[in-house]
């Protein structure tokens, strides 16, 4: 049996879509969403709710500690194993997320040359610190412009590791991915859900509006008290060190709103563009439609399929 991905930029309705189709087709839910996998932050990354995970098993939710890493291979690797998982108790597995990278890791491969070179880490990491995020972005657009277009300044993550990729290889990795081990066990059904960008972005303003509301100043105001790092992966999540701000007074609660809407609107614009580039089983436009047709839309074309 295949299984179902569902991907599209932020905001756009992936997880309540996921829910509703899983309840239709007895289907569980492995998150692919690079945030969403760690813990004390399920209002800041829009994890599913407790009620909701309760109803529907989900994996890769809230499930590492937030000092712990996690690349594009290992997180594919963990899909697949929910997925035999899922497989065993005869469910369909619905991976649903926004993660380009995570996506194109699990359905094309990472690419043999994908190797770490901790010196190399090591110095991009005091570079950083010395010359700032702009300059390393700025040497990535020389490099790769293409690559640098899809990389946010705030996931200094991906933007070190893009810089590593070149110093490792002497090619940008665009050029890399070229090489990715292509996985041709076909047992994807993929989706991609789009939206008018009008729309979209009203979404986005609503959503950090019911965030905030929901508690997610108090979320990294914990977070903070616990001591972590500014430099761990989870925490390059956007808004955090926005709200963190606010928490410091530096900004009010206004320009805090703004500054994430911003921030979420310039990181919808490269999901989107990444998605763009890659290849679907069915591209759905859900401005317009109600969640029943688009939920029937999915299971009349994936049972046509499998």
């Amino acid at each position: 049996m295949k299984s179902i991905i569902i991907v599209g930029p932020t905001a756009i309705g992936k997880t309540n879509l996921s829910i509703s189709l899983a309840k239709e087709i007895n289907g569980e839910i492995i998150g692919l969403d690079s945030r969403q996998i760690f813990d004390f932050m399920p209002i800041g990354t829009g994890q599913p709710s407790k009620n909701e995970m309760i109803e529907i098993k989900h994996y890769l939710i809230g499930t590492h500690k937030l000092t712990r890493k996690i690349s594009a291979g290992k997180y594919s690797k963990l899909v697949v194993k929910s997925i035999k998982e899922i497989l065993s108790k005869n469910k369909v597995p619905i991976i649903c997320g926004g993660s380009g990278l995570y996506y194109r890791a699990l359905v094309k491969g990472i690419f043999n040359e994908s190797i770490t070179n901790y010196n190399i880490r090591k110095k991009l990491i005091k570079r950083l610190e010395t010359e700032g995020v702009d300059n390393l972005l700025k040497e990535l657009k020389n490099i790769d412009f293409n690559y640098s277009k899809i990389v946010h300044k705030n996931n200094v993550k991906r933007l070190l590791r893009a810089l590593e990729i070149y110093y490792i290889t002497g090619k940008g990795p665009s050029e890399n991915f070229k090489k990715q081990k292509i996985n041709t066990n076909d047992n994807f059904f993929k989706i991609y859900l789009k939206m008018d960008i009008d729309v979209l972005r009203k979404k986005i303003k609503n959503r950090i509006i019911s965030m905030i509301k929901n508690g997610w100043i108090e979320e990294v105001n914990e977070i903070v008290s616990m001591g972590h790092k500014k430099s761990n992966q989870a925490m390059e999540s956007i808004g955090f060190n926005d709200v963190n701000d606010f928490l410091k007074k530096k900004i009010n609660l206004n320009e805090l709103i703004e500054q994430i809407n911003i921030n979420t609107r310039q990181y919808a614009k490269k999901q989107i563009k990444w998605f763009n580039r890659e290849q679907f089983d069915l591209i759905i436009d859900v401005t317009e439609q109600h969640k029943s047709s688009v939920i029937k839309k999915i299971i009349n074309n994936f049972y046509n399929i499998i």
